[in-house]
């Protein structure tokens, strides 16, 4: 049996004797490091993309959770008292895999909700939802915790996702290995990502999800009504308007003949909210 190295051109390096060639002169410090592979890919010894994924791995090394985490007033929750209709149509919306389950607070963290543990109660009426039967323990991490730390932990665990914390313990947001990989290697598209600039998105029959920044001649076009723009430019600005306040998550207000729910909102303005003809609504 012949050993195909023998019948290579003793002149011709394989791509490992050139990169050995290249580190010849060790480097001492990270710059030199990066310098020298900076010559690799200008040598084309390596191609921009490997050479664009070493340095966002080297530049997570010098990371901690709190500067890759999504902030609390940015998470996606579900409370542990609502009912399936009431969180199902941000879980369409924001096509994520899990969600933390949280009590009164977002700091009151009871666990993990998969997406597709819901799958089996859609396909067959099973009652009324307990989400507690349903969820997963959450793993929770101080804000200081090194970012290369805590992806090896979720390799070793198969975990996706933990809950920060911060150093008096209150819940300051959370973070998911994708939020690792995409430092690494640039930003991770999916199925849903495509979706994530329509403003409106009907989810059944007379039954929509409207982003509160939908913009207000947008919606009147789509629907057909005659919302003024004079004082406001998006349809949350309208919502919060009619309130008089910044409501709370299900809070509901009727304008053009629509109830506006809201879906999802945070300490400072709406995020999401559910609409349907004023006349199905109960």
């Amino acid at each position: 049996m012949s050993d195909d190295r023998s019948s290579r051109d003793p002149g011709e390096k394989t791509w490992i004797e050139k990169i050995a060639n290249a580190f010849s002169t060790e480097p001492r410090t990270r710059e030199d490091l990066m310098e020298v592979l900076r010559g690799a890919q200008e040598g084309k010894l390596i191609d921009a993309e490997a050479l664009s994924i070493i340095e966002g791995a080297m530049q997570v090394g010098d990371l901690q959770v709190r500067e890759l985490m999504i902030p609390r007033t940015r998470m996606e929750v579900i409370r542990i008292g609502q009912a399936l209709e009431e969180f199902l149509p941000m879980i369409i919306d924001t096509g994520h895999s899990r969600y933390p389950v949280v009590g009164e607070t977002v700091d009151e963290v009871q666990g993990v909700l998969l997406a597709k543990d819901l799958l089996p109660l859609l396909l067959k009426d099973s009652g009324p939802l307990d989400l507690k039967t349903l969820l997963r323990p959450a793993t929770v991490v101080p804000e200081s915790k090194r970012v290369t730390v805590l992806l090896r932990e979720f390799r070793e665990n198969r975990n996706h996702m933990a809950i920060v914390i911060d150093e008096y313990g209150g819940v300051a947001g959370l973070i998911t290995i994708e939020d690792i990989l995409e430092e690494i290697v640039g930003d991770i598209e999916d199925e849903y990502d495509e979706d994530e600039d329509a403003f409106i998105k009907q989810v059944a029959e007379d039954d929509w999800l409207v982003q509160a920044l939908t913009p207000i001649d947008e919606f009147n076009e789509e629907f057909g009504t005659a919302i003024s723009d004079e004082e406001f430019d998006t349809i949350g600005g309208i919502i919060l308007q009619r309130f008089g306040h910044l409501p709370r998550r299900n809070e509901e207000t009727v304008i053009e003949g629509y109830s506006f729910k809201v879906i999802n909102a945070d300490n400072r303005q709406i995020h999401l909210l559910r609409m349907r003809p004023a006349a199905q609504t109960s």
